[in-house]
């Protein structure tokens, strides 16, 4: 399994319910590692999806409690549980865990691979990410060139979990 996240400096990822970076080459980014995988998220981060509509060539799983109605072509999962068993039907290399916070912490310790935008700039922040340079299991595999936008330097990431999780047997 795998993660795809933008952070600035202090491994921030949103602000009031919305992401703190909107930059065209992140979102080609995401669409290229997602496309035709399983992308699983919180209710909140769906919601903030455009039009509150599954993203379109992924298989869209919602870890939500079913309190309302989703969209048709959407998966609603209720707990790591019956998450785990809904992925069994899946290849654990095409799976992304794509926000919020509370997912990713959940988690990113199952992943092997984590994608990460770091954007050098630091911005209001209450919804993070872990700090993957903290951890000693994880590690950079590779770094893309600097690439600027509107003033914004970042680049992509790959980290590798040395040890992750084991989800299913």
């Amino acid at each position: 399994m795998k993660a795809i996240v933008a952070v600035d400096e202090n491994w921030g990822i949103g602000q009031d319910g919305k992401l703190l970076f909107t930059i065209p080459a992140d979102m080609a980014f995401f669409k290229e590692k997602t496309q035709g995988k399983v992308v699983v998220m919180g209710y909140f981060t769906f919601v903030d999806l455009p039009g509150s509509k599954p993203l379109k060539n992924r298989t869209n799983i919602v870890l939500y409690d079913g309190s309302a109605p989703l969209p048709e072509g959407v998966i609603a999962c209720g707990s790591s549980a019956q998450l785990f068993e809904v992925l069994r039907d899946y290849d654990s290399d095409d799976v992304f865990f794509i926000g919020g916070q509370a997912v990713y912490e959940q988690f990113f310790e199952y992943c092997t691979t984590v994608f990460v935008t770091k954007i050098k700039t630091k911005r209001p922040a209450d919804r993070h990410f872990p700090n993957l340079d903290a951890l000693p299991q994880w590690s950079v595999s590779s770094v893309s060139e600097q690439q600027e936008h509107e003033g914004l330097q970042f680049a992509f990431y790959e980290y590798t979990n040395r040890t992750p999780g084991i989800w299913h047997s």
